[in-house]
């Protein structure tokens, strides 16, 4: 079975809900109330996303992440 190592970014909207999205994977996201239901669904659009993605999947390393704060 092959491992994959992927980033997600976690967001909060305006509703208090947690939004994971996969940028690997094209399409690849959910939403949940808590961060432990966000990393269960996650795992399972992930598996989905891998089942529907038969072709190679891209694997860049992680680095980091930042917020800029831009007044306009």
């Amino acid at each position: 079975m092959k491992k994959y190592h992927f980033p997600v970014l976690i967001e909060q909207d305006e509703d208090g809900m947690y939004v994971g999205l996969v940028p690997d994977l094209k399409g690849c996201h959910t939403q949940a109330k808590t961060l432990s239901e966000l990393e269960r669904r996650l795992r399972e659009a992930i598996k989905l996303c891998l089942l529907v993605e038969k072709i190679h999947v891209r694997q860049n390393k992680f680095v980091g992440v930042h917020q800029l704060e831009i007044a306009v």
